[in-house]
């Protein structure tokens, strides 16, 4: 059995999505990480820094949401989600690759000097530099999107399914969108698979 460990609203929603993409079966493990539950010896064992998501596989266990997305689709997605073509999947790879260290980045670098570090290590002064850092990065993303439905091929793959995430994180914290990502999140953010993920993760939290 696939056991995810998950806290909602956080990027194990990637991982949850991704198993509901792919129709696997796995069980849902909350960690109370504003409890302290991820600083249990127990989850450091899972995780070096007791943060979410971690996927257990049998006897292998990985953490951070990408390599995790990854591997599910690798392992069980038989094409779905990362392309058979060895050119598109490198495509795949670079979108994730620039999603996360760059359109993610800057929101990441807000949250934590907003509400995430402790109070007397947040510094509000960066806050504007990061929101200018996240325009800068939408719009280099818009040079290479031009409304098309998905960023690799004509099918969704993990590309859509981490850019379509993170810019709802956008969303939620005021962030302007352009138009045309915004009928591209609004599409994707549709998806049945998301809708069974995020109601997953709220009842492995409500127990």
């Amino acid at each position: 059995m696939i056991t995810l460990y998950s806290f909602p609203n956080s990027r194990s929603l990637r991982a949850a999505w991704t198993l509901e993409e792919l129709g696997l079966e796995y069980q849902c493990h909350h960690v109370a990480l504003d409890k302290g539950e991820g600083q249990s010896a127990e989850h450091l064992a899972r995780h070096p820094d007791g943060k979410v998501p971690v996927l257990e596989d049998g006897e292998l266990t990985l953490f951070e949401s990408a390599p995790i997305c990854r591997y599910l689709a690798e392992q069980y997605g038989d094409g779905q989600l990362l392309p058979q073509s060895v050119a598109e999947r490198a495509q795949v790879d670079q979108w994730l690759s620039f999603i996360v260290t760059e359109i993610e980045q800057p929101l990441w670098l807000q949250a934590k000097h907003k509400f995430a570090l402790p109070q007397d290590k947040r510094v509000p002064s960066v806050l504007p530099t990061a929101a200018w850092e996240f325009q800068r990065a939408l719009l280099a993303l818009e040079r290479r999107y031009r409304g098309q439905e998905t960023l690799v091929g004509n099918t969704f793959t993990l590309a859509d399914l981490f850019l379509t995430h993170t810019l709802t994180w956008a969303a939620s914290m005021k962030h302007r969108l352009p138009e045309p990502l915004v009928a591209y999140r609004a599409r994707h953010a549709n998806r049945p698979a998301l809708a069974r993920a995020a109601e997953k993760e709220q009842a492995a939290a409500n127990g």
